[in-house]
């Protein structure tokens, strides 16, 4: 028998941008079947479940199109390439998938991960096998010899962690091929890095124009889309000269990059939760405030780019590096709303439709989820405050009175909403001295360089 159930008295933020209004909808099996008039209109009988959404947010599940869900919250790149087992890993990224789902995020974009978990996992969900948000995955992302932000502990050769090295022309078609065979939704390139000594801004191109064309040309071929990891003007210009999907990052623009992200309107994802965590709490880990100010003016430096364009119509979207110490899974999927309100200048509702309706890009479910409209997907959060005043409250998961996945309720364990409110004994002086060598590791590599986002 199909469920259905009405959502009455809330207002309905239904991620296309237009105005708030209050309104019902009702959810037939899986999709949207009617809002407003037709919905209560249509719910008049006894098999329809009622929610009374009386002050509460009726709005889109979140869309995070920036996680690593199967990194596990390393501290270093040797912790990510030399402490994880792959069959550990895919357990422990299962369970990690279900805390993201119970933040409320419906949906999310994981462009690489380790030992090809991702594809796996993707499909264990979609199965019903796991319980978690619906995923598009790429594979090991693919890295020159040069490398990526891993610096030396990336090989000239072969396979370390999320990284395929790969040296030729030859190397690149097989290794797109192998991909795209084992199921990946995108091919990831690592198109800039770092390398010792650097004097230029930001990272330095690692992919020539012709490799990023040939790794484009390629993957369309087979109907797999490109995103790339850029950080410079030259490795924007070059992706878009050929034909990325979509670029991660994409700071340090100069004017031709800007113009040509605004002739093409290719998605970009700032990924700046990183870089605003640090800055904003790196006190907590002893950093120095000379250091947080490099993570804060990557985001200052950037953001008025960002801001143009945006106004020019390009679709930003959010995502936020879950799966790094610092950005730990079910904690901070808010927060990348929370940059483009403050430093982007978006208001709350437009940074809504960048977690919503543009990020269904990047799971390549545009006009299926993202939205609420009749015949969509019923990917919904009722949320017990108003994130058009406080953008936070969708970082409060106790606030989160009700999730919907594909038209079925998530029944999250009480123990998932409450550690938070948990009374906890006061730490040992053995546990606190424990907690202080771990923030002394953290900052100790996060000084010597940014893990792979």
């Amino acid at each position: 028998m199909e469920e259905k159930t009405l959502i009455q008295n809330g207002v309905i933020i239904n991620g296309t941008g237009t105005k708030p209004k209050k309104e019902s909808i009702l959810i037939d099996n899986c999709s949207i079947k009617a809002t407003g008039k037709d919905a209560d209109k249509l719910a008049d009988s006894n098999d329809v479940i009622k929610i009374d959404g009386s002050g509460k947010t009726i709005m889109p599940g979140l869309i995070d199109s920036h996680i690593h869900v199967t990194f596990d919250e390393p501290s270093s790149n040797d912790e990510l390439f030399f402490h994880r087992r792959e069959a550990l890993s895919a357990i422990i990224a299962a369970y990690n998938a279900k805390k993201v789902l119970y933040a409320g995020v419906t949906g999310f974009c994981d462009p690489d991960s380790l030992h090809s978990i991702g594809v796996d996992l993707r499909d264990a969900i979609k199965s019903g096998y796991v319980e978690g948000p619906r995923m598009s995955v790429g594979g090991n992302a693919l890295l020159t010899s040069v490398g990526g932000t891993a610096g030396r502990l990336i090989p000239d050769e072969g396979l370390r962690g999320y990284a395929k090295i790969v040296q030729n022309k030859d190397e690149i078609v097989t290794e797109v091929r192998r991909q795209i065979k084992n199921g990946v939704d995108w091919i990831k390139i690592h198109v800039t890095g770092l390398i010792p000594n650097q004097k230029e801004e930001g990272e330095i191109s690692v992919w020539s124009f012709e490799e990023l064309k040939l790794v484009c040309d390629l993957a369309h071929d087979l109907g797999t889309p490109v995103v790339g990891h850029v950080r410079n003007a030259k490795g924007v210009k070059d992706c878009i000269k050929a034909g990325m999907d979509m670029i991660l990052h994409a700071t340090f623009m100069d004017e031709e990059a800007i113009d040509l992200v605004c002739e093409t309107k290719t998605p970009i994802v700032p990924t700046f939760t990183f870089q605003a965590n640090l800055a904003d709490f790196g006190e907590a880990i002893g950093a120095s405030e000379d250091y947080r100010q490099i993570f804060k003016k990557e985001i200052d430096d950037n953001a008025e780019i960002f801001k143009k364009i945006h106004d020019a119509g390009v679709p930003l979207l959010c995502g936020t590096e879950s799966g790094f110490s610092i950005t730990p899974y079910g904690e901070w999927h808010y927060r990348e709303l929370e940059v483009f309100i403050k430093d982007i200048g978006m208001t709350n509702l437009e940074a809504i439709t960048c977690a919503t309706k543009n990020a269904a890009k990047s799971i390549k479910m545009e006009n299926k989820v993202g939205t609420i409209e009749k015949g969509m997907l019923a990917d919904i959060l009722v949320v017990d405050g108003d994130p058009l005043k406080d953008i936070t409250v969708l970082g409060d998961k106790t606030k989160l009175s009700h999730i919907f996945l594909n038209g079925k309720e998530i029944k999250r364990e009480e123990e998932e909403l409450n550690l938070e409110n948990e009374l906890v004994d006061e730490p040992t002086d053995d546990e606190l001295a424990e907690i202080e060598n771990k923030l002394k590791f953290l900052l100790t590599f996060l000084r010597k360089s940014l893990p792979e986002i």
